[in-house]
């Protein structure tokens, strides 16, 4: 059994959840999440827990059992707490604008990256440099933040571009100029 699986996932008490034909649904003061649960994996719900069983002890399941049970923890802390990416943008002239579910970029291309957010995103620009992501959908935060980062990832050499707030750039030396 997955030692992660094996854990319970506490329910607030402003969260509800309902679990029918392998589709979860979280409420909760944030908002509303809804999956599809593999087949292999079972949940149940009982005194303010859900329980993760995985239907057999092949090597698959013990790896979907930890996975849909981190899954299924991350939506009760998305519709209660919520998540947050911060991103932080370097370079002379590279700056981010923020108009409604719009990002706008200028980072050193001839002309400006539009992005639009995906639904239940939002994103507040500080300083013009640094972006903040939330939302409740952890899956979807990522996966903007890495869209977002990937309009001008971090070069190695001066450390220009978008990078994650927490991202270390290892930088390399120039070219040598003596002969």
């Amino acid at each position: 059994m997955s030692r992660i699986g094996k854990m319970p996932v506490p329910i607030p008490e402003s969260v509800e959840v309902n679990y029918k034909d392998h589709n979860i649904t979280v409420k909760g003061k944030n908002g509303k999440l809804s999956r599809a649960i593999h087949p292999a994996v079972d949940l149940k719900i009982e005194d303010d827990k859900i329980i993760v069983t995985p239907g057999n002890s092949s090597n698959k399941v013990k790896a979907l059992h930890g996975l849909t049970r981190t899954l299924v923890a991350n939506m009760v802390a998305g519709v209660t707490r919520g998540f947050e990416r911060v991103l932080e943008i370097n370079g002379v002239g590279y700056r981010a604008d923020s108009k409604g579910d719009t990002l706008t970029f200028n980072i050193g291309y001839s002309h400006p990256v539009v992005y639009k957010l995906p639904e239940g995103i939002n994103a507040t620009v500080e300083k013009q440099t640094k972006i903040i992501l939330s939302g409740i959908d952890k899956e979807l935060l990522g996966l903007t933040a890495a869209k977002v980062r990937s309009f001008r990832k971090p070069e190695p050499y001066k450390g220009k571009g978008i990078k994650y707030a927490e991202e270390r750039i290892r930088k390399k030396a120039g070219k040598s100029g003596a002969k």
